[in-house]
């Protein structure tokens, strides 16, 4: 669901030339007021949720167009390949559907041209409803506003092998909470295994940057900034891991495959994973499965992160009430942990992860992931910035790799990157 979805994300740079001639971010026009009576027709467009949960979809503009006699709801569900495209074709032709499901850096080039409502100034009294950290996530840098409301999150715990921490004179019931404690750890292991035991299995991305708390942008949004001093430290600090093997060494072409099979064979001793990975460990690892431990992310900040899809309304339509109201109903707190019952997502909307469904155990592996990631969910941030595109991420992991090889510095490592996350920033 969201986390794939995300590899889509450089495609969304791709709307912003073609919206800029649509107008200037900030301004919603003379349909801004979503107070009035709830009427009209309105167009309704998801991302590639109609094969699996039409029938969810189909009830819940039922229970709308019931609640609010006079509306009608038309439903439009785009595949997800080529669906920023599709989003840029629409804006630049007038053609943008009255409330659209979007994730955060699709919602930025909207917002900057003028195309998403903005939900502080027309929808304000619902800020509350929605976990603080899920509201922000489709603030855009250098605008004022919320350009979305916050839908369906996702987050991952860490699964760690509590038989590696215990032969490494770790403590199996204390893993590693923040990067200080994960250096250490990760040292003494690989130190205790010669080599042959890595902690991790993947390179720092612009999560970990942010997870470590090096400032990722400037306040206006023109510019990135983790090249700091701080961001510095946790390159130079993950090539002191690369050099005693205590990050794998084939973490530079690492996939999700790959650091999965180095976990269930005892190379690494921790990886990000789901429930169905602990379903492959019962299977395929049994000893793995009786002695796993599952954590939360690591950070040096108290918050983990979280991946978020959001509904939009186009500032637009000339029906704002009866969109404000619908793109509300979709993500009220009653819908959102229905949809979370049908897929393994978790609602956005305050007091929902108190629910027993997030809470109590019931002996299964989906629970016991479910109820993991739910409590870390509650102060969870949106790390990655909403202007950081998939080339940008190219640009980083390139560089980061040089500087673990040594073949240039973390500083001049994360200055070029820098320079040329900017460089697409200003194309863009």
């Amino acid at each position: 669901m969201p986390m794939s979805r995300r590899a889509l994300a450089a495609a969304a740079v791709a709307l912003v030339l073609p919206l800029s001639a649509c107008g200037s971010g900030g301004d919603d026009g003379p349909a801004a007021d979503a107070s009035g009576k709830v009427e009209g027709d309105i167009t309704f467009q998801t991302w590639n949720l109609r094969a699996n949960f039409k029938p969810y979809f189909e009830g819940l503009i039922a229970g709308f167009e019931k609640k609010y006699p006079g509306t009608k709801v038309k439903w439009i569900d785009q595949p997800a390949e080529g669906y920023p495209d599709k989003l840029s074709v629409d804006a630049g032709g007038g053609t943008l559907p009255d409330v659209v499901n979007v994730s955060p850096d699709l919602v930025a080039p909207l917002a900057r041209a003028g195309l998403a409502l903005d939900l502080d100034k027309a929808a304000g009294t619902y800020k509350p409803d929605y976990l603080p950290g899920a509201w922000a996530s489709h603030q855009i840098p250098g605008l004022n506003g919320t350009y979305a409301f916050p839908w369906y999150l996702n987050t991952g715990p860490l699964f760690y092998n509590k038989a590696l921490f215990r032969k490494a004179g770790l403590d199996p019931d204390q893993p590693p909470r923040t990067y200080d404690d994960l250096f250490s750890d990760a040292l003494k292991m690989a130190k205790d295994s010669d080599g042959k035991v890595a902690t991790l299995a993947n390179v720092p991305t612009i999560e970990d940057f942010g997870r470590y708390g090096v400032p990722l942008m400037n306040r206006q949004g023109t510019a990135f900034a983790f090249n700091d001093a701080k961001g510095v430290e946790l390159l130079t600090r993950y090539k002191q891991l690369y050099d005693a093997k205590a990050l794998d060494p084939q973490a530079l072409t690492a996939t999700p495959e790959s650091t999965g099979k180095k976990f269930l064979t005892g190379a690494v001793a921790m990886n990000p994973g789901s429930a169905l990975d602990l379903g492959n460990f019962k299977k395929n690892a049994p000893s793995l499965y009786r002695d796993i431990g599952i954590t939360d992310q690591i950070t040096s900040t108290g918050h983990v992160n979280m991946y978020v899809m959001g509904v939009m309304v186009n500032s637009r339509t000339k029906h704002t009430p009866a969109a404000v109201a619908f793109a509300h109903f979709v993500t009220d707190a009653r819908n959102q942990m229905s949809f979370a019952k049908k897929v393994a997502i978790f609602p956005s909307t305050a007091g929902s992860l108190d629910d027993p469904y997030f809470t109590k155990e019931d002996g299964t592996d989906e629970t016991r992931v479910r109820v993991a990631a739910a409590k870390s969910l509650k102060n969870a941030v949106n790390y990655t910035p909403v202007l950081f595109s998939d080339q940008m991420k190219t640009a980083l992991r390139n560089e980061v790799a040089k500087a673990l090889q040594g073949r240039q510095s973390p500083k001049t490592a994360l200055d070029n990157a820098v320079k040329a996350a900017d460089r697409l920033l200003q194309q863009g």
